[in-house]
């Protein structure tokens, strides 16, 4: 019974950490949303137009209000979605992704 209970509370740490991460904004999310057709309906990701992530460089230099401006105007515009709360952990994560690509 102790250990049955013992796996319980493990089982229950581990799926309440994932949970709680899984609305975290990362740098991975970030690369994974960049690459994803899903952030809007004409079957574009920001990579369809950005193949060379070596030319956002620039961008990664800009403020985070700039970033979050520009990155709705490609999903609102090219990739037809719907804009993103600028607090939400998929825009957090595009931003993360595109600051680290000045360190690459």
């Amino acid at each position: 019974m102790k250990k049955l209970t013992g796996l319980v509370i493990c089982g229950s740490i581990v799926w309440c950490s994932s949970v709680i991460g899984a609305d975290a904004p990362s740098l991975e999310k970030g690369k994974l949303l960049f690459n994803n057709e899903k952030l809007g309906t004409s079957g574009k990701s920001c990579a369809t137009c950005h193949m060379d992530v070596n030319k956002l460089k620039s961008a990664a230099a800009y403020d985070e209000d700039k970033l979050v401006n520009i990155i709705n105007q490609c999903i609102t515009g090219p990739l037809e979605g719907k804009m993103l709360d600028s607090r939400s952990a998929e825009m957090k994560s595009l931003v993360l992704y595109l600051k680290s690509l000045k360190t690459k």
